[in-house]
């Protein structure tokens, strides 16, 4: 059962801003600033430049293969089920961290900035506590998450936007002198740290299979998302350096709530507090949601166990996911120091950052007829390039140890790959396309240029019509090397015969009385031979490929296309609509090229269906 596509721009937006508005807004610049001095809003704006590479790169991945698992879903498909799985559990165990990790700081900032007298074990009670009710309020359903999530970021950015607005007349011009007290190496390294803060944004491409329309929705949101809170995070840190003292040591571990209070009094702190509360529930919502369609891919894939993947036949949700996600960010919260691990979860995202952008190198490499994005990456592919060498110095920036713990997760991934996915699923990859390596049968239940097909309809969101409901249905044959038109007929007759009941001799002498009638070649390389006859019960259509051509006259050129049709006389007016359907198919453009390059039976029968026509409503 699909998804629901509830989600529109707003719910994107929302999902977008709120994943990446948190700890690195409310937390790290007090910690940044002790190692960057008043540079420290270029940092932030430095960062948001190099997210560029790794949005731009996912935009293009997204509305070519708009699924549900987002990252996981474009690594296992370009470079197959065994980075697939790595991938997965990398991106759905770092979603989990970032998310319980803000869920804690709600104990946190309650402590720090209303002065609550609790024990650490209390912060976590109430961390868990989020936690059940984010997985509760997911489970209702996307929309309901996402209307929540609408109206916490929506109160977010009026309180930060009110903040900097403010701020920027109380800012002290001595505060920002000198730039960076520390050197050019401070600010690269600070730039290291806080470009994890715009991380977030690209968890919506979980969110393909739900929203209303891609371009609209999901990519105008992400993007928007990406400006609004860049531009918001440089201007209220920079508001937050020009207010606050210049000595790192007399600053809060809130640093925006102690700004407020010298702006505006102890109304100021209680404001900007309720603003991290508020930031850190968004994340952890958004969390929740991404994570768990993360591991329901997985499930779908039979990478994981199946009943992960089921889905709500009434509310839509991926239950048994998100209820899993839940108890694994409660776990976490329970039993491990989050701080350790946050750097961890940074390492790995920067890590699935570069898969990404082999994936769509490999993608579009591949030259696979089906990969048809509807918005495509410039630059390419030397901002892929750039943004995997960025990516691979902010790595070693952040050390040695959060390699270590992100390897230990990957080691854990590659077992569960070797010990239970591998000898669950065979299937094909851009990897293994590009490399020229595929022998067609062994994949004969995926074909990776079907699935893209697949995808490119439901992406349309077309009516499929009753020439579509027969093309999904119709056997397709793949005729192997050079043959002669009565060759042809006589597999083209076993097959008919199969599906209609009637001899095949007798089929064969149709096709061949027909042709002898005249040529049913309509246009070079197309042919359309039909049988119409009494007694046939249903209408039928049968797809026929020859690469090498079949000979129908010594004096045309070799037919690589067939559409066969059998039907009775009463069913005169729809044979002529499928003529019709038939002729705004082969002069689809590209639509010749993409039949004699694409792969088996099902990828000729998805090219059929994913190709340019007007459909009966």
């Amino acid at each position: 059962m699909p998804l629901k596509r509830e989600l529109g721009f707003l719910h994107v937006f929302a999902m977008a801003a709120g994943a990446m508005i948190s700890s690195g807004l409310f937390v790290l610049p007090a910690v940044a600033f002790a190692m960057v001095g008043a540079g420290l809003p270029y940092c932030y704006l430095l960062a948001a430049v190099m997210l560029l590479p790794a949005v731009l790169t996912k935009a293009e991945l997204i509305t070519a293969m708009p699924k549900a698992g987002g990252t996981y879903f474009f690594i296992d498909r370009s470079l197959g089920p065994g980075f697939g799985t790595v991938g997965g559990v990398v991106a759905w165990a770092s979603l989990a961290f970032k998310s319980a990790f803000a869920l804690v700081g709600i104990g946190a900032l309650g402590a720090l900035a209303w002065h609550w007298n609790i024990s650490s074990w209390q912060v976590k009670a109430i961390a868990c506590a989020f936690c059940l009710f984010f997985a509760a309020l997911n489970m209702l359903g996307a929309k309901h998450a996402g209307r929540a999530q609408i109206l916490l970021v929506a109160v977010l950015l009026v309180i930060l936007t009110a903040y900097g607005a403010a701020g920027v007349r109380a800012v002290q011009p001595t505060h920002m002198r000198p730039l960076l007290p520390h050197g050019w190496s401070s600010l690269l390294m600070v730039v290291g740290m806080v470009f994890i803060s715009f991380g977030g944004v690209t968890k919506v491409a979980t969110m393909g299979e739900e929203v209303h329309e891609l371009k609209r929705d999901l990519l105008g949101g992400m993007f928007a998302a990406c400006i609004v809170v860049g531009l918001l995070y440089a201007l209220v840190v920079y508001v937050t350096v020009g207010v606050l003292p210049e000595e790192p040591a007399e600053w809060w571990p809130i640093p925006l709530a102690q700004a407020a209070g010298v702006m505006f009094s102890t109304k100021g702190v209680w404001v900007l507090a309720m603003a991290g509360l508020f930031a850190f529930l968004t994340t952890g919502n958004a969390g929740v949601l991404a994570a768990s369609r993360i591991l329901m891919a997985m499930s779908q894939d039979q990478l994981v166990p199946a009943g992960l993947g089921r889905i709500h036949p009434r509310r839509g949700t991926p239950t048994r996911a998100i209820l899993f996600t839940a108890a694994f960010m409660v776990s976490i919260i329970l039993l491990l120091e989050l701080e350790t691990f946050i750097k961890a979860a940074s390492t790995m995202m920067l890590l699935l950052f570069i898969f990404e952008m082999i994936s769509l190198v490999l993608m579009r490499e591949s030259h696979i007829p089906t990969y048809r994005p509807t918005w495509k990456c410039p630059f390419y592919p030397w901002l892929q390039i750039g943004g995997s060498v960025c990516y691979t110095f902010l790595l070693v920036e952040l050390g040695t140890f959060p390699l270590a713990v992100a390897g230990l997760i990957i080691c854990a991934a590659v077992l569960w790959y070797v010990f239970y996915a591998k000898v669950h699923v065979l299937r094909e990859s851009a990897l293994i396309r590009l490399a020229g390596r595929i022998a067609r049968w062994d994949f004969a239940d995926h074909d990776l240029e079907a699935e893209l097909s697949r995808m490119a309809r439901e992406r349309k969101e077309e009516l499929t019509d009753r020439f579509d409901s027969l093309i999904q249905d119709c056997p397709v044959l793949d005729l192997e090397g050079g043959v002669t038109r009565e060759e042809a007929f006589e597999v083209i007759a076993q097959a008919l015969s199969d599906q209609i009941g009637y001899p095949s001799a007798g089929v064969l002498k149709l096709l061949t009385d027909r042709e002898t009638l005249s040529s049913t070649v309509v246009r070079p390389g197309l042919a359309i031979p039909h049988l119409i006859f009494e007694g046939l019960e249903s209408f039928q259509i049968m797809l026929v490929r020859s690469k090498e051509g079949v000979i129908f006259s010594e004096d045309a050129p070799p037919v690589h296309i067939v559409f066969v049709i059998a039907a009775n006389p009463e069913e005169r007016n729809f044979y002529l609509r499928a003529l019709v359907a038939i002729a705004e198919i082969a002069q689809d453009p590209g639509f010749d090229d993409r039949w004699l390059a694409t792969g088996g039976p099902e990828a000729l029968r998805e090219v059929v269906l994913s190709a340019e026509r007007r459909r009966d409503k």
